[in-house]
């Protein structure tokens, strides 16, 4: 066998004991995304509750959901949201 095949086969039998709870000796990185207060940050970018929906990809009727505290925000759109609080601005740049 190639040593390309080797190395393939040896990760992915490393990342199947990984999965199992074995220790593999993996490095395994971690990333907290803090928590959001959606209504907060939308209201440092200026934008009504349909615009900033609309800006951010989602339904006003998820935004309202999270600004009322219904639900959270998480995955991808709690990052979008952390790195818009850090940086209000960034909506209006990108929409320009």
């Amino acid at each position: 066998m190639s040593e390309v095949y080797e190395s393939l086969m040896e990760g992915l039998n490393e990342a199947l004991a990984f999965g199992r709870g074995e220790a593999t000796g993996a490095i395994v990185h971690e990333v907290a995304v803090p928590e959001v207060d959606v209504a907060a940050i939308r209201a440092s970018t200026g934008l009504s509750q349909s615009a900033f929906a609309r800006s951010i990809g989602v339904a006003k009727g998820t935004l309202l959901n999270w600004e009322q505290g219904r639900r959270r925000p998480t995955g991808p759109a709690q990052v979008l949201l952390a790195v818009i609080a850090k940086r209000p601005s960034l909506v209006s740049e990108l929409l320009r």
